[in-house]
């Protein structure tokens, strides 16, 4: 294949074809670099929503409970704000 008349021209044609390969796949703007650690960021900030999302869910689930129920209230505030009734002997452990 290197040997014959159109020696010239394969050589030209495989360096051209090697050097737009190369600038394809890490010069051009869009390259695939970029393509892959685009997938990864894309990917973890998928994984955060679904952790944010379950928050939200554990909150609104909180919520309902502190709104309809007066007792889950009053523990809510004792656990979190350290209330406390008259009379009460209050311990705080950190």
């Amino acid at each position: 294949m290197w040997n014959s008349d159109y020696n010239g021209f394969i050589k030209y044609a495989v360096v051209i074809t090697a050097v737009f390969v190369v600038y394809q796949c890490f010069l051009a703007r869009d390259n695939v670099v970029r393509w892959i650690r685009s997938e990864f960021e894309i990917r973890r900030q998928e994984r955060q929503m679904e952790v944010y999302r379950s928050g939200i869910a554990e909150m609104d689930r909180q919520i309902n409970q502190l709104t309809n129920d007066r007792d889950s209230l009053e523990k809510f505030a004792r656990e979190q704000f350290h209330f406390a009734e008259p009379g009460d002997d209050v311990y705080i452990d950190e």
